[in-house]
């Protein structure tokens, strides 16, 4: 394990990500700490919430690894406190099985989840996935519509000119609604197309969806921009005007 002093904030595109590993069991954290170390990443660890806290706040990390069964503060709490601090990513470990919890953390604002027992290589190439949508090398070009706005290049967004906290890829979807309007795409195009991946778990873009529209809707039980549409997926644009007559 290696140790940065470098200044914080996001690694650039092609350099190492400091990464942060908080898990309780020393076996799963020494693994995972070395295959993403090999990996060509800067990696510290935590055993606990408070340490993991405490070592965000010194040194940001680009991404977070975290488990959500932890000692007195659980991951779901870790996760809470540091959107607070930082926009950082963050996937979640979680055991096979608790469904509600993984979506708990997606709700939290956890960017992915993996579940136990995984492939360490699987989940560097799942923090490898992340960390190319913190730098993504598309498109660019500032996006207006609706009221919203998207920054590609500097990770902002606005609604009516206030700015939007959003997660990384909260922040992803909402560009890609802005620059595809009218079309209707299905979850499995979504998550190819926002989240990189040919497979996974399709609850992750339902989640991402009502965060989204909690954010940007006026009325969220009531979408004028982010429609389902039902069979086939979701679809952004404002909502036509009822016919006359």
């Amino acid at each position: 394990m290696q140790e940065s002093h470098e200044p914080t904030g996001a690694a650039a595109p092609g350099t190492p990500a400091r990464i942060l590993v908080v898990d309780d069991d020393p076996t799963v954290a020494e693994v995972v700490a070395g295959y993403l170390d090999r990996a060509g990443h800067v990696v510290e660890r935590a055993g606990d919430g408070p340490t993991a806290l405490a070592r965000a706040a010194a040194h940001r990390p680009d991404l977070v690894v975290l488990d959500l069964m932890l000692p007195g503060m659980d991951g779901l709490e870790v996760c809470r406190r540091m959107g607070a601090l930082h926009r950082v990513p963050v996937i979640m470990l979680t055991a096979r099985g608790d469904e509600d919890d993984r979506i708990l953390g997606l709700e939290v604002g956890a960017d992915d989840y993996v579940t136990k027992p995984f492939s360490p290589r699987e989940l560097v190439l799942r923090v490898e996935s992340v960390l190319r949508r913190t730098h993504p090398d598309t498109d660019r070009r500032p996006v207006r519509a609706e009221g919203l706005a998207v920054d590609p290049a500097a990770r902002r967004a606005s609604r009516d000119g206030t700015e939007l906290a959003l997660t990384l890829r909260e922040f992803d979807l909402l560009t890609f609604f802005l620059r595809h309007p009218g079309r209707a795409y299905s979850r499995e195009e979504l998550m190819r197309e926002v989240w990189g991946w040919d497979f996974g778990d399709l609850s992750t873009v339902t989640v991402h969806i009502r965060r989204l529209r909690g954010k940007v809707e006026e009325d969220p039980a009531r979408p004028r921009l982010i429609h389902t549409v039902w069979g086939v997926g979701y679809r952004f644009g404002p909502t036509p005007p009822a016919p006359r007559g």
